[in-house]
């Protein structure tokens, strides 16, 4: 394969990942930077890749630490891993949020399943909670869909660069990307691995 085919069959891996609960990409992580400068890795469910654009979006609790971290400092690594094609990529790029009643916020609300939209109805991300124990049963909250559209928000996510990283013992291989302000591929290059 030469390098325009990688990256076409790259894009194309994670639009289906997206769709793909099994997919070896489908959880990613998405690494920021805290008010402290500590870097922040967290695994994330990617919902939707945009080939045309070379986009990736994420859904979060505007309430977490990573929407706060992400206000102040939207620069961001997404990296992941599939073991079945034995193929790392990391991501370099910008994320931009859209809050709470967003025309964006509103059609990715608008596509979830009710099971899914209720894991924003509850209390703050990091909160203490009780859970459910053999002997001590403890109900759940009484939860509102209401109140988690109103807490949730959506990452699109730009990349300026993937590094695509396969290993094939003995040649590994990589390759870097770069993208311009559309997406549009820039410019790609073989490196040592």
């Amino acid at each position: 394969m030469n390098l325009t085919d990688i990256d076409a069959s790259t894009w194309a891996e994670l639009e289906t990942a997206a769709a793909n609960p099994q997919s070896g990409f489908r959880y990613v992580n998405l690494c920021s930077v805290d008010a402290e400068g500590r870097a922040q890795a967290r695994m994330v469910v990617l919902r939707s890749a945009d080939v045309p654009t070379r986009s990736l979006e994420f859904h979060t609790d505007t309430r977490s630490p990573k929407w706060l971290e992400l206000s102040a400092n939207p620069e961001v690594t997404v990296l992941g891993f599939c073991p079945q094609a034995r193929l790392q990529l990391r991501l370099q790029g910008r994320v931009e949020r859209h809050g709470p009643g967003s025309e964006i916020a509103d059609a990715a609300w608008n596509g979830l399943p009710g099971r899914t939209r209720m894991t924003y109805a509850g209390g703050p991300p990091g909160d203490e909670r009780a859970f459910e124990t053999i002997d001590v049963p403890v109900p759940p909250d009484p939860v509102d869909e209401a109140e988690g559209k109103a807490r949730f928000g959506v990452l699109r996510f730009r990349p300026r660069t993937l590094d695509w990283f396969e290993l094939r013992q003995p040649d590994n291989r990589r390759a870097i990307f770069a993208y311009d302000e559309t997406g549009a591929l820039a410019s790609c290059q073989w490196v040592n691995p």
